[in-house]
């Protein structure tokens, strides 16, 4: 992280070079061959991050699945029910004022 803050902080400020007669070609340079370690460094930060996560069981992913099976389908008749109900109600009264 500090290194991603020094690299920009030296892009903002027009560094990189540190004063000590390093060319921009080299410095340059210098971040493109750091790019191999970074990618190795964040492939073992999300390796490391992802031992840490407790995974559901089998039963849990079942369980849950069921729930949400049910709930869709119960507000799926809802919204049937009650889209039916507006429907003939409107038709009731646009027929009523129609005559």
């Amino acid at each position: 992280m500090a290194e991603a803050l020094k690299v920009r902080d030296d892009s903002i400020h027009g560094g990189g070079n540190g004063g000590n007669g390093e060319s921009a070609v080299a410095s340059s340079f210098g971040r493109l061959t750091s790019i191999p370690r970074r990618w190795k460094q964040f492939y073992h930060d999300v390796r490391s991050e992802m031992a840490k996560v407790v995974w559901p069981t089998r039963q849990d992913v079942i369980s849950l699945t069921g729930v949400v099976i049910v709930t869709v389908a119960f507000f799926g008749l809802f919204f049937l029910l009650t889209d039916s109900v507006f429907s003939r109600l409107e038709t009731v009264v646009l027929n009523y004022f129609k005559h």
